[in-house]
């Protein structure tokens, strides 16, 4: 593993249909999570710890979908699911329907290590039991009433717009290591028991060469395995840009909704959208910036 001098990093906040489904609630808050995460690489913090504390300050933004401000499922409950992997040891972690807790994103780190890696449901709240998370209500009064009217219209409408709202981090660090982690409330309205993408190798993938996070339409990502299916692009020898470009073209042929965001261990960051707008920003080691002009 070669040191490199400047550290990388890209977060997103989901992609949306218009761009201003979230309005410039969403763009301040990438901004200033970005800002801050890069400051910790820049003292040395590993892309571990970065992608972690990326991931917990979006989960607390009720503008987006993760933590708290998880959208409702059928049954008027919040479920969530997050993951985390980091490259050098391709070792992937993660928490499937968890609920009552304000962080699953900590959950699946804790899990790191671990001989049982995934879990779900039963097993992520002893888990949580284990860890001493305290019990927390993730809902917000506007997810509440935007599951509340599309009960009364018998539409899931606007919790399928909401969303988009998947958040997730990719980090580079000074020693040339790759991290990446997803966390979401899922798609809304969903079936219980429906698992998301975000705590699979379809939607959070990395390795010593490629990390990527996706979000958007959970089962457009299962069906492209579209994180693994970059990185293992890249692995083969296309640049991170050109494994993006080919795998978003062939999400626009199959008509999928879905974003991805990753950097690569030469320091390259790239993302790649087939919906209207990705709700992303990065720190490239000189300056931050965001997808909206991309």
């Amino acid at each position: 593993m070669t040191a490199i001098a400047v550290p990388k990093l890209i977060i997103h906040g989901g992609a949306g249909s218009t761009p201003d489904s979230k309005g410039t609630e969403a763009w301040q808050a990438l901004h200033r999570i970005v800002t801050a995460v890069y400051a910790l690489l820049e003292s040395g913090e590993s892309a571990a710890a970065a992608a972690v504390r990326a991931c917990t300050l979006l989960e607390d933004e009720p503008c987006f979908n993760a933590g708290t401000g998880s959208v409702l499922q059928s049954d008027g409950q919040i479920r969530m699911s997050a993951a985390l992997m980091e490259g050098e040891h391709q070792c992937f972690s993660g928490v499937i329907n968890v609920a009552r807790v304000q962080n699953p994103i900590l959950m699946a780190r804790a899990l790191q290590g671990q001989p049982d890696r995934v879990l779900s449901d039963r097993g992520a709240a002893e888990l949580a039991r284990e860890l001493g998370l305290p019990v927390y209500d993730p809902l917000t009064e506007a997810r509440l009433q935007e599951w509340l009217g599309d009960r009364r219209q018998g539409t899931t409408k606007r919790m399928a717009e909401v969303t988009m709202g998947t958040i997730g981090a990719v980090a580079l660090d000074r020693q040339g290591r790759l991290c990446v982690g997803t966390s979401t409330g899922g798609r809304g309205f969903e079936r219980i028991g429906r698992v998301s993408d975000s705590a699979t190798p379809a939607g959070t993938y990395a390795n010593a060469q490629a990390a990527i996070s996706c979000t958007g339409v959970g089962e457009d990502i299962l069906d492209e395995g579209l994180a693994t299916r970059i990185v293992v692009r890249v692995t083969d020898g296309m640049t991170l840009r050109e494994a993006v470009e080919r795998s978003m073209a062939e999400g626009v042929a199959r008509r999928r909704d879905f974003g991805a965001i990753g950097v690569a261990a030469d320091g390259a960051i790239a993302w790649g959208k087939t919906t209207s707008v990705l709700f992303a920003a990065y720190h490239d080691g000189e300056k931050s910036g965001d997808t909206r002009d991309a």
